[in-house]
């Protein structure tokens, strides 16, 4: 019989490779196949379905994969875990590899969007200025901490930090004042590094007209707009809004039974930074809904005083997400609130 799944335990030299027929008969068992090789013995498979875990280059082989006429399908490896482990004891390659083979073959499986050459590369603009946020944000402690050390003790705010740190220079004794001279210089040298960036930002922004649609949804500007179309592209990997917002880990943990329903915390999957800008994002929202009258607005405010400000943080948020579907998989059919 001919294979029709297969599954492939992703490495960065050796892959294992396991495929099964129609019946789930192993018919393709390889347990180390070397980089070199992997394209050549996927090509000489008749076309069917190849699931890897959503790792580091899993995008990269679909694409490969795909252009030999195989359908591909990522799988988070938490859904993975399960069918490794079930009547099973030890993990190894070959293990993997075919309990990535077993997942994808689930009917109701979720499986993570392959990405562009496009979005990789968009993707990768977020990624940096990102990273240059985060070693900003450890500068600046830095160089409270070492200031703590002679009784200069700044409050968090970055730019109060900045100036007194400037202002106290000269009054620091021998290699301290080289050391925070060296750390504020390092410090405009990143500011100047994420205003570029974001300079790359906007002007994806604005050569996209899918981007300039979504900056029309309030809470969701630039950087976000950019970072959702990198992320899901249109959003046909998603049958609705909802199951987008759960994707992204902005819906509740549910644990029914019984015929009740009892909801539990927001679950926080999916990819963090992403959610972390729609959170953002919906603060905004809430603080400027104080002085709106419209619908959201409204809506907002009688949510955060039912139900508190974060959990109407993460409301707005959900509820942005699912528009943000919206715009994307229905484009200009799809029509803003009033």
């Amino acid at each position: 019989m001919a294979i029709l799944t297969v599954g492939i335990d992703l490495a960065k030299n050796v892959f294992a490779v396991h495929g099964v027929n129609e019946t789930g008969r192993t018919e393709l068992m390889r347990p180390a196949v070397p980089r070199d090789k992997l394209l050549a013995l996927v090509a000489s498979l008749p076309p069917c379905t190849i699931g890897m875990e959503a790792c580091s280059g899993a995008h990269h082989w679909a694409r490969q994969f795909q252009a030999q006429g195989h359908t591909v399908r990522l799988v988070a490896p938490k859904f993975v875990t399960p069918y490794r482990m079930s009547g099973k004891r030890g993990k190894n390659d070959a293990a993997d590899a075919a309990a990535i083979c077993e997942t994808v073959q689930r009917p109701h499986m979720r499986f993570v969007p392959a990405k562009s050459l496009e979005q990789q590369s968009q993707l990768m603009v977020h990624r940096a200025r990102q990273g240059f946020v985060e070693q900003r944000t450890a500068t600046i402690n830095r160089i409270r901490g070492l200031l703590s050390e002679f009784g200069i003790v700044l409050p968090l705010k970055a730019s109060t930090v900045r100036q007194r740190a400037r202002e106290g220079l000269e009054d620091l004794p021998g290699y301290a004042n080289v050391v925070i001279g060296d750390l504020l210089s390092e410090l405009t040298h990143l500011d100047e590094r994420i205003a570029q960036y974001d300079l790359h930002l906007k002007a994806m922004a604005r050569a996209d007209a899918r981007a300039r649609r979504l900056m029309q949804l309030s809470g969701i500007g630039e950087t976000t707009a950019t970072c959702l179309l990198a992320m899901i592209g249109n959003g046909h990997d998603f049958d609705c809004g909802r199951q987008f917002a759960a994707w992204l880990g902005l819906a509740p943990g549910q644990y029914s039974s019984g015929g009740k329903a009892r909801l539990g915390r927001i679950t926080k999957a999916g990819d963090p930074y992403l959610r972390s800008l729609l959170v953002l994002g919906a603060r905004a929202v809430l603080a400027a809904a104080r002085n709106k009258t419209d619908s959201v607005s409204r809506w907002a405010m009688a949510l955060a005083e039912r139900r508190g400000y974060w959990k109407a943080v993460v409301a707005i948020a959900a509820k942005n997400a699912r528009m943000a579907w919206a715009v994307l998989h229905r484009g200009e059919a799809f029509a803003l609130p009033a």
